[in-house]
């Protein structure tokens, strides 16, 4: 997603505006009221938060990541007013202690996590992300790698297709789904988006398909997670920003669906929580939390923002803020 907010001096390529921008700025603005403040983001894409960041702390220096290599050129042109104080890396978020190791900030007091696809992957149909274009079955965020959409439609088993059907895309029908695309690709290849949706289509009953949007929706997320592996390198690249957190360093996360603010509320609830065994007349040092809260909850964009941008309407945003060092770092 990756697209629209209220600040529309700061329109990116396409007409697009960052989602929950005003909010994301609040957010990360104590942590980075200090000389000299470093901030990761962990998901680059077209770079307007990070440009937002920048233009709000003359002293920051932004450390971006993207896998789309498309992203890193994008956002180095756009980001070229500030090139001295920026170091754009094109790598998985996963790989963020690894690449903050390489620029010489190890710790970091701001973190950001914009999830999702962004706008010109959807936008650009022959990236094969959306089912709204006719486009080759794609879907790889960086084009090097070799697992497609159109490999996982036509090599995986119905079993596998199922698991990531609702593992990933959470489709109750999936065996349908799934026995529909065996059937048709022994007929023949399943190669463009076009064909693989009405295939969903057919698949759904027709009483569920007259509700809930495009039927398709749910399938094309599945296969996207899937090809670029992204609850993967969530699972791994969330714990590790907040691990190079420093004290009074924060973190905010906007995700959009539910499977990525599921696992985002894990693993911060998981630091916020005092795991001090019960009774103890004293909480015991080791096992008090790292973090705080700084969201209730999951906040999500106001009407306004949804009315000028409908993809922003899935955005959920979660925050913390690192409140003690781990014992062994004190």
């Amino acid at each position: 997603m990756r697209a629209g907010n209220d600040n529309h001096d700061l329109q990116v390529p396409g007409g697009h505006v960052p989602v929950m921008l005003d909010r994301v700025l609040e957010l990360l603005a104590p942590a980075l009221a200090r000389p000299a403040p470093v901030v990761v983001d962990a998901n680059l894409g077209l770079g307007g938060h990070a440009e937002a960041l920048l233009a709000a702390h003359p002293s920051l220096h932004l450390i971006g990541i993207d896998r789309d290599p498309d992203a890193i050129e994008r956002s180095t042109i756009r980001l070229a007013p500030y090139a001295d104080r920026i170091t754009l890396v094109r790598a998985v978020s996963d790989e963020l202690t690894e690449v903050l190791a390489e620029a010489g900030h190890p710790r970091v007091h701001g973190a950001l996590f914009d999830l999702g696809v962004s706008s010109p992957q959807l936008d650009e149909g022959e990236r094969g992300f959306a089912y709204s274009y006719d486009a080759p079955l794609d879907m790889r965020m960086d084009r090097d790698e070799e697992l497609t959409a159109e490999v996982v439609v036509n090599t995986y088993t119905a079993a596998e297709l199922i698991k990531i059907l609702r593992n990933y895309g959470e489709e109750r029908f999936a065996p349908r789904v799934a026995n529909l695309i065996i059937k048709e690709r022994a007929r023949e290849a399943i190669t463009s988006t076009k064909r693989l949706a009405e295939i969903v289509r057919t698949a759904i009953p027709a009483a569920t398909r007259r509700t809930g949007g495009n039927p398709a929706k749910r399938t094309f997320q599945a296969l996207r997670i899937e090809v670029n592996a992204e609850l993967t390198a969530l699972e791994r690249a969330l714990p590790a920003a907040l691990d190079a957190l420093t004290l009074g360093g924060r973190v905010v996360v906007l995700a959009y669906h539910s499977l990525e603010d599921r696992l985002t509320k894990q693993v911060i609830t998981a630091r916020t929580r005092d795991t001090s065994p019960p009774g103890l007349p004293v909480p015991l040092p080791a096992h008090q939390p790292r973090f705080a809260l700084l969201t209730k909850g999951a906040e999500l964009p106001s009407e306004e923002e949804v009315t000028r941008n409908p993809r922003a309407a899935s955005a959920r945003c979660r925050a913390a803020e690192r409140i003690r060092e781990a014992v062994d770092e004190e």
